[in-house]
C-alpha cells in the first residue's frame, strides 16, 4: 500500500490522554481517575464539575481512565449534573440519619424551589431539633470528605442481602430486582453503608456536596440542594399546600389501586388485573373532573372566565375536552378563546437573550385588548375576536360573536395563572386550573418517578406521532421547554383555584413500547444520546401494557393517539 512506509514500530505509551472540548490535552499514567482531570483542566473555582462525558457517555468521575479519551465537565448547572448531586445528597442523608437514630427514610417526589420532600418511617417525624443534628452530622461528613465508592454484586447475592435485613429491608427494591433478568448490580458506598440507585451515578465523595439543607416541611421534610439555574445557591423554602394536597390525593389513589411502587404495578399487569387498573385509575380522572365542573357550576353567575395552565405535556388539551363537556353536562355553554389570537404584530414582539422572538413572554400579547374584550363579551356585548395569522405575523379581523348568560370562557394557555394576565377582570369571575402530571409512583424508597421524566416520554411519544420530531429533536428541545416553565407556570401553580393530576399509574406501561424503538434511533455521540441512554434504562423497570385497553377519553390518548375528544369544539 501506498501509505505502508507511514506506518512505524512505537514504545508502548504507559499514559493515557484526556482531551477537553476546549482543545486541552491532558496526560497521566493509566489507570488514574477521571476527577483528576478534571480538577486539573478546570479554569476558575466555579460551578464544580460533578461528572463527565467520557467519548459521549456519562461517567463518574471516580472511574480509571485505561485509553485515551475525549471528555467534557458536567457540572452542577446541568441536568444530568444536578441528578448526581443529588443521589449523592440522598445517599449522605440515608448514611447520617442511620448513624444517628438507625431510622429509614424514604424520598416522596420533588419540590419546585429546589428540594426533594423526604419521611421517615416506623416511627414518628423529625422535630426541629433532630433535623438539625442530621444537618449537622452531614456537614461533618462533608467537611471530612469521605469517599463514595462503588461495588459490583451479583444480583441474587444483594437481593439475598436485602432480605437478611428484614424488615428494615427496601421490599420495593427486592421486589423490583426479582423481576429484573440482569445478572449484577452496582452499589455505592459511604461510611460501611451501602445502596443500589438502580444503575445510576454518584458523586466522588461527599466533598462535593457543600450546599444543602435540611429543614421541616411538614408532614415530613425537605432535603434542600441548589437549582440549575442557580447552582452555587438555595433558593428560600416556598410552601405549597395545595400542591402538598395533589400529591397526597394521588398518593391516596395508589393506595385504591394497591399499586404503591413499579413492581406492585409489574405484577398486577403479568397478573391480569390490567384492566381493572386502568378502569379505576381513569375513573378516579373523571371523578375529579367532575368536581372540578362541580366547583365552577356552584360560583354560575359570579364566575365567567375560566383559565387552565400547566407545564408541557401535561394534559391540558385534553383536559379542557373533558372539563367542557362535564359543563355542558351540566348547563353551562363553555367558549374557547385562544391566547394565542392576541399575540402582538411580530415585530413588537420581545426578543430573549439569544436574540429570537420571545412567543412565551407575556408581553407578546395585547394584554389591553385581552382584558378589553373579555369584559365586554362577559357583559353580554358583541366582540369581533382577533384572528393571528403566523404566516405573516398580524393579526386579522376574526369572528363576531356575543355570549348569553349561560355561557363561559374557556382559556388555555402557559399565562394561565399569572394574575397580570386578567389585571382588570375582577378575581371573583375567573376560575383558575392547574394541570400537571403529579405522579407519586416510586421504583422504590429512593428512587422515585421524575414528574418531567413522565412529561418527557410523553412528549417523545406525541411529538413524533404528531409533528414527525425524532426523540433526538424533541430532548434537544426539552431543555428551553423547561426554563420556559421555570418562568411563567411553576411560579404562579399556588394561585390555582382547582389543580388537576394528569398522571396515570399505568401509563408508562403503556407508553414503554411506544418511546423505546424511538429513543433507540438516537444516535450516539451527544448530549441526546445520554438522555436517551438514561430513559431507556428507566423504562426497563417497567413491563409493557397493551394500548388498547386505554379508553377513548383518556388523558393518555393525547398522547398515544386515538382520542375520541381530539376534534371537539362546543357550538356557540
Amino acid at each position: 500500500m501506498a501509505e505502508d512506509h507511514l506506518v512505524q514500530p512505537c514504545e508502548h505509551r504507559p499514559d493515557v490522554q484526556a482531551r477537553f472540548y476546549d482543545g486541552r490535552v491532558f496526560c497521566a499514567p493509566a489507570g488514574t481517575r477521571l476527577e483528576a482531570f478534571v480538577r486539573k483542566a478546570a479554569a476558575s473555582p466555579g460551578v464544580p464539575a460533578v461528572a463527565a462525558l467520557v467519548n459521549g457517555r456519562l461517567a463518574e468521575l471516580s472511574e480509571p481512565l485505561i485509553t485515551d479519551v475525549d471528555v467534557q465537565p458536567i457540572s452542577m448547572a446541568t441536568e444530568d449534573g444536578m441528578r448526581v448531586y443529588q443521589r449523592a445528597l440522598i445517599l449522605l442523608l440515608v448514611v447520617a440519619v442511620r448513624e444517628l437514630f438507625n431510622a429509614r427514610i424514604t424520598v416522596d417526589h420533588s419540590l419546585t424551589f429546589g428540594g426533594l420532600f423526604c419521611r421517615v418511617l416506623d416511627r414518628e417525624p423529625f422535630t426541629e431539633s433532630e433535623l438539625e443534628r442530621i444537618e449537622a452530622r452531614m456537614r461533618a461528613i462533608v467537611a471530612a470528605d469521605a469517599p463514595i465508592t462503588r461495588e459490583t454484586v451479583g444480583l441474587q447475592d444483594w437481593i439475598a442481602m436485602i432480605e437478611a435485613q428484614g424488615p428494615e429491608g427496601d421490599d420495593s427494591q427486592r421486589r423490583l430486582l426479582k423481576q429484573s433478568d440482569r445478572a449484577e448490580v452496582r452499589v455505592h458506598v459511604l461510611r460501611g453503608v451501602k445502596v443500589y440507585f438502580l444503575g445510576r451515578m454518584l458523586a466522588p465523595s461527599t466533598g462535593y456536596l457543600k450546599r444543602f439543607a435540611v429543614r421541616p416541611y411538614p408532614p415530613g421534610f425537605v432535603l434542600q440542594f441548589p437549582r440549575r439555574s442557580r447552582p452555587l445557591s438555595l433558593e428560600p423554602v416556598i410552601h405549597s399546600p395545595k400542591l402538598t394536597a395533589v400529591f397526597r390525593e394521588y398518593g391516596q389513589w395508589l393506595g385504591l389501586l394497591g399499586v404503591s411502587d413499579a413492581a406492585a404495578l409489574n405484577h398486577a399487569l403479568a397478573t391480569g388485573y390490567t384492566r381493572e387498573i386502568v378502569l379505576i385509575a381513569e375513573a378516579l380522572h373523571t371523578q375529579r373532573i367532575a368536581e372540578i365542573a362541580a366547583n365552577i357550576v356552584a360560583l354560575r353567575g359570579c364566575t365567567r372566565l375560566v383559565t387552565i395552565a400547566g407545564p408541557s405535556s401535561a394534559g391540558k388539551t385534553t383536559f379542557a375536552r373533558r372539563l367542557a363537556i362535564q359543563l355542558l353536562a351540566n348547563g353551562l355553554r363553555p367558549f374557547p378563546l385562544s391566547l394565542d389570537d392576541y399575540f402582538v404584530a411580530r415585530e413588537e414582539t420581545p426578543r430573549d437573550a439569544n436574540g429570537q422572538y420571545d412567543y412565551e413572554s407575556l408581553d407578546a400579547l395585547d394584554l389591553p385588548l385581552f382584558n378589553a374584550q373579555l369584559l365586554a363579551l362577559m357583559s353580554g356585548e358583541e366582540v369581533t375576536l382577533p384572528r393571528y395569522n403566523f404566516a405573516t405575523g398580524e393579526r386579522e379581523r376574526g369572528h363576531t360573536i356575543r355570549l348569553t348568560p349561560n355561557h363561559i370562557l374557556l382559556i388555555e394557555g402557559i399565562h394561565g395563572l399569572n394574575p397580570n394576565l386578567l389585571a382588570q377582570i375582577p378575581r371573583e369571575c375567573v376560575f383558575r386550573i392547574y394541570v400537571s402530571a403529579l405522579t407519586q409512583l416510586k421504583l422504590d424508597r429512593l428512587n422515585r418517578v421524575a414528574t418531567s421524566d413522565t412529561r418527557l416520554v410523553r412528549r417523545i411519544v406525541r411529538d413524533a406521532r404528531t409533528r414527525g420530531y425524532s426523540a433526538s429533536e424533541t430532548i434537544a428541545r426539552w431543555e428551553s421547554v423547561r426554563r420556559g416553565e421555570d418562568r411563567n407556570i411553576f411560579p404562579f401553580q399556588e394561585q390555582a383555584d382547582a389543580l388537576f393530576n394528569s398522571a396515570l399509574v399505568y401509563e408508562l406501561a403503556v407508553l414503554k413500547p411506544l418511546a423505546e424503538p424511538l429513543l433507540r434511533q438516537v444516535e450516539p455521540g451527544g448530549a441526546e444520546y445520554v438522555e436517551a441512554r438514561r430513559l431507556l434504562n428507566f423504562l426497563e423497570w417497567f413491563r409493557p401494557c397493551d394500548t388498547t385497553l386505554v379508553p377513548e377519553n383518556s388523558i393518555l390518548r393525547e398522547f398515544i393517539g386515538g382520542s375520541v375528544v381530539a376534534d371537539f369544539v362546543p357550538h356557540l
